[in-house]
């Protein structure tokens, strides 16, 4: 049989067949393997398609052949990732909200690639989340990109820090750049932010990376080591309510035995919590940034928790209370 057209690419074309047309559930013949092949403009012949399959294995392709009946069928064993693991990725694409709807979309279809057509119909079915709202910065994953690499090459960066106005527009908050010690990056919230160590005021400091805008890398070195080298970001995030940022301040907690379970998500389980003498309730001391968001949490649980200490912190509670009062 005369050698068919096409055989440079013909390694490739097999291989993304496979790949996009079998899985555990769904095989091929040789016969409908060389007819997938012929829609590529390729031709192949049986005994060729045998050599191509074990060339595939060797460059890393699990290829499995049984017997069904009285064909032999092939499809496509373990591959870079399972169905489970891709869901699992398109849910934290689709739920991020610093992923912007468009780049959310183009990260899905390319890890369709990656399982078979109808295997990625199951990615396509997790997608219908609808009324999410996503960042409008398309830029954040180049300064992202920038942060990371600034981090790499020890270096401070300068930028821009945007806020909302009445108008809808994003607006520089001060006049001129920030200039920080990049160290951390988290995702707390559903929004991304830097930690950093800001020059200025000595001291650490985040911001959210979607408000971000004209970053550069500078010449200067990195400062504020010494205050990173025992830092942990996972703790910082716990003690800033939402990020929003305050005076760190160690609260007594008493509440209901059935928050247990609201207190460790928010503190983690290294807490301690304890029984208050002579009382059903339970409770604890937690580091806090001491802001309006500490305190709406606490008030959106209502009567089943209070601050029961320190003397400054509760007092500042009821002037929040009593400032609220006078709204209504």
């Amino acid at each position: 049989m005369p050698k068919g057209s096409g055989q440079k690419l013909k390694l490739y074309y097999l291989g993304r067949i496979l790949l996009e047309k079998t899985d555990d559930e769904h095989v091929l013949s040789l016969a409908e393997i060389i007819s997938e092949l012929e829609e590529y403009g390729v031709t192949a012949d049986r005994k060729s398609l045998y050599d191509d399959l074990q060339v595939l294995e060797v460059m890393g392709l699990e290829i499995i052949g049984e017997k069904i009946g009285h064909g032999y069928y092939y499809h496509v064993g373990s591959k870079q990732f399972e169905v489970a693991e891709l869901k699992l990725l398109v849910d934290a694409i689709q739920s991020s909200k610093f992923i912007t709807e468009k780049k959310s979309n183009e990260l899905i279809k390319k890890l369709t690639g990656f399982v078979s057509e109808y295997e990625a119909m199951q990615l396509k079915r997790q997608v219908m989340v609808q009324g999410r709202i996503k960042t409008m910065n398309e830029s954040i994953y180049y300064i992202v990109d920038e942060i990371h690499k600034a981090i790499a090459n020890n270096r401070i960066i300068s930028f821009r820090y945007m806020k909302w106005n009445k108008d809808k527009e994003m607006v520089p908050r001060r006049e001129g750049f920030y200039k920080v010690s990049p160290w951390a990056l988290t995702w707390d919230d559903e929004n991304y932010y830097l930690i950093a160590h800001d020059e200025e005021s000595d001291s650490i400091r985040h911001y959210r990376v979607d408000k971000m805008r004209d970053i550069e890398i500078t010449e200067d070195k990195r400062r504020g080591r010494d205050v990173f080298r025992s830092f942990d970001p996972a703790s910082y995030s716990k003690m800033n309510f939402g990020m929003f940022g305050g005076e760190a301040v160690r609260v007594k907690l008493q509440f209901e035995e059935e928050l247990v379970g609201v207190i460790i998500d928010r503190f983690g389980k290294d807490i301690p919590i304890n029984k208050v003498k002579g009382s059903d309730w339970l409770e604890t001391n937690v580091d806090v940034a001491l802001s309006d968001q500490f305190f709406g949490w606490i008030f959106a649980l209502g009567s089943r928790i209070k601050i029961a200490g320190p003397k400054s912190v509760v007092s500042k509670f009821k002037q929040e209370l009593e400032a609220l009062k006078k709204l209504y």
